[in-house]
């Protein structure tokens, strides 16, 4: 089948494009251009891609022709202003992107005569945080306090109207977040940060190590995003979903960076970060029983395993291996297991 990726030079746009030229489909991207260093331009994945489009997603009458011209089978749309702390410095912007643009994206898609699914990403941060400790179901009540979770929020139930309202293809909703895997370089990340710190010789420092996430490898978000899409092509699971890993696997920031820092071979992993900082939430947990029930689908790599995968990719590519052969074998063996 022809994919379509809105946000393919993002980072997990940049996995995904490869993962599905790995299972045999045709791969074409609209976004912006890529960050400085970012691993869609470090694995040269516009070669594997059918149309390389660069497009801002607030413009609807090029997003329009770019669908048309594509005329994809699914379009999985992740493009999005992703970042809570750049959400303070540029509120407007990620209001407009997450919310207008996810509308346009589903406009768009509207013009595809032949389109089979599409599916919205959005993001574990859309439910009203009540620090629940049994994780947010599918149900639950949706919100933000920041202004990224607010606007993705918002997308969500734009996306639900539309979906509700209008015809449209077979199309669902996923959330997940807290994704983590080698090649990421977006600012405020935590293993963005912890890498960049250890690999300069530096301590990293965690503004909040206490606070509590569902951490989870890029390939198995991936993964169920990817089965989901199986669902919906077969007019199937045309609703929300969670994907996030079992409460075992939800491990505190700190975890993570001694777990990071052991594997790396630093004597001191991080310290604490004293000073103000933006509200973030101190608990985010999901419930992901609905997509492991009525999907079949289930992590294959555990905590430990996702931090030692992502580890190890950095410091290989910090030791001179190539970045594309590292994101492959990646892949390679997930698909194995």
């Amino acid at each position: 089948m022809h994919y379509l990726i809105t946000g393919h030079t993002g980072f997990k746009g940049a996995w995904l494009s490869l993962l599905l030229q790995e299972r045999g489909h045709t791969v074409s991207g609209i976004s912006l251009d890529p960050e400085e260093n970012a691993l869609f331009s470090r694995v040269k994945a516009t070669v594997f891609l059918e149309n390389d489009i660069r497009c801002d997603i607030r413009e609807p009458k090029k997003l329009e022709t770019h669908f048309k011209d594509v005329n994809p089978d699914v379009v999985i749309h992740l493009a999005a202003q992703a970042l809570v702390r750049e959400s303070y410095k540029n509120p407007m912007d990620t209001f407009e992107t997450n919310v207008y643009g996810t509308l346009n994206v589903l406009k768009a898609s509207q013009q595809i005569d032949n389109l089979k699914a599409q599916l919205i990403i959005t993001t574990d941060k859309v439910y009203k945080n009540l620090s629940k400790k049994t994780g947010y179901l599918e149900t639950d009540a949706l919100g933000g306090k920041d202004p990224y979770s607010a606007s993705k929020a918002m997308a969500d139930i734009a996306a639900q109207s539309w979906i509700s309202s209008f015809e449209n293809p077979s199309t669902a909703i996923a959330r997940a977040g807290n994704v983590i895997g080698g090649g990421d370089v977006c600012a405020d990340r935590l293993m963005t940060d912890l890498i960049h710190s250890y690999s300069s010789g530096s301590i990293p420092k965690l503004r909040a190590p206490n606070s509590v996430r569902p951490w989870q490898h890029v390939l198995d978000c991936l993964n169920g995003y990817l089965m989901l899409v199986d669902n919906l092509v077969q007019g199937i699971a045309n609703s929300t979903w969670n994907f996030g890993p079992d409460e075992s696997q939800c491990k505190t920031v700190a975890d993570v960076a001694d777990l990071a820092g052991a594997i790396w071979g630093v004597e001191k992993s991080w310290e604490y970060n004293i000073g103000d900082h933006p509200h973030e939430a101190s608990l985010l947990l999901l419930n992901s029983n609905k997509a492991r029930t009525e999907l079949g689908w289930s992590d294959k790599l555990n905590f430990q395993e996702s931090v030692e995968w992502t580890t190890k990719w950095y410091k290989n590519v910090f030791n001179g291996n190539d970045p594309l052969e590292e994101t492959l074998k990646n892949i390679r063996d997930f698909e194995l297991i």
